[in-house]
């Protein structure tokens, strides 16, 4: 079985991100929903909202310092090996990493302190990160 090797750009969304929990029987709290990205999700155990971190209320359980990656698609709904061609070398790397899938595409969140040393990793493997506007960053498939 021969292994498919993908080849990701990765867009950097603007602004730093927060990764808070909630009860599982809060109400969806009106100041998560807003620009960039935002992903709220519901189990027995929580409520799971990803936003940017400046409109988390102090009192809030988070942990905030995270910068958003978009996988730029499009891809296949079915398509394997996408995410993991991303988080492997990063793994591999010492650094951890949340995603989140959606229907349309996949984010993954880093630490900001981590950004630095994702770039160089991502580009090893032969990724390629852009900031939000398009501009390219170091990690340039080498």
């Amino acid at each position: 079985m021969q292994k498919e090797i993908h080849q990701i750009k990765l867009e950097q969304a603007e602004g730093e991100y927060a990764i808070c929990r909630l009860s599982p029987n809060a109400v969806i709290p009106t100041w998560a929903d807003d620009t960039g990205f935002v992903t709220i999700s519901r189990s027995e155990f929580e409520l799971s909202i990803v936003c940017l971190a400046k409109r988390v209320p102090e009192n809030i359980q988070k942990e905030d310092g995270w910068t958003c990656l978009r996988f730029v698609g499009p891809f296949a709904f079915g398509a394997t090996g996408i995410v993991l061609s991303v988080v492997r070398p990063l793994s591999e790397g010492g650094l951890g990493v949340f995603v989140v899938s959606t229907f349309d595409g996949d984010h993954l969140l880093l630490k900001t302190g981590d950004m630095s040393k994702a770039a160089r990793l991502l580009g090893q493997a032969g990724h390629m990160l852009t900031l939000g506007g398009g501009a390219d960053s170091s990690s340039q498939p080498r």
